[in-house]
């Protein structure tokens, strides 16, 4: 039993990290609260690729809802054998985390290249990606950081951002492989055979 408890956690754990992924990746559309630069495209270019927002944000929710519904009782009843169902049912259950994983790690690799990428800011030398060629390297230098000047505190506000994003799609794909691992464990090591056992005892 303890491990459908926990399988029950997994998947409510994935809604509030869909959610905060969706609300952190729209903050990535207005720099200091301000919309001037997302209305002149003056953004970097992975913001517009949605992940936070369509792949770590809705698909995820979506993935999470129909894994709970799956856990819910009333699915216990598809097959007219008990085992049979729990094995359909765990099949799903694991195909959808694998899914989670893909979206989560999809994710979590764009967003770690835009942090490395840097903020795309105006500067002495007009709009561009000034630390494209740095590799990350501006991340530790401070001063350097001044050279954008504008928008105001732009690389702050992407690097605080993108590192939020990363965390949480990051704990995603944790909880998407514990989901995996769960699963399998009820199925290949008969977990739902023993319980059935249990209850006739």
């Amino acid at each position: 039993m303890a491990l459908e408890t926990c399988g029950n956690c997994l998947s409510c754990l994935l809604i509030p990290l869909a959610l905060w992924s969706i609300v952190v990746n729209i903050l990535l559309y207005f720099p200091n609260g301000k919309a001037l630069h997302a209305t002149s495209y003056q953004l970097p270019n992975y913001v517009w690729y949605f992940e936070g927002i369509c792949f770590s944000g809705v698909m995820i929710l979506l993935l999470a809802v129909i894994l709970i519904t799956l856990e819910c009782s009333m699915f216990y009843r598809c097959c007219q054998s008990e085992s049979c169902n729990k094995t359909y049912r765990s099949f799903i259950s694991i195909v959808l985390a694998l899914l989670g994983v893909a979206f989560s790690g999809y994710s979590c690799i764009i967003f770690t290249l835009g942090l490395i990428q840097g903020p795309f800011c105006n500067s002495s030398d007009g709009w561009d990606y000034i630390f494209k060629d740095t590799a990350g390297g501006y991340l530790t230098d401070y001063p350097a950081w001044s050279r954008c000047t504008e928008p105001a505190n732009i690389v702050e506000w992407n690097i605080i951002l993108l590192s939020i994003l990363i965390a949480l799609s990051g704990l995603q794909l944790i909880i998407c492989f514990l989901k995996v691992a769960a699963e399998l464990k009820r199925t290949l090591c008969g977990t739902y055979s023993v319980f059935v056992q249990a209850g006739i005892l």
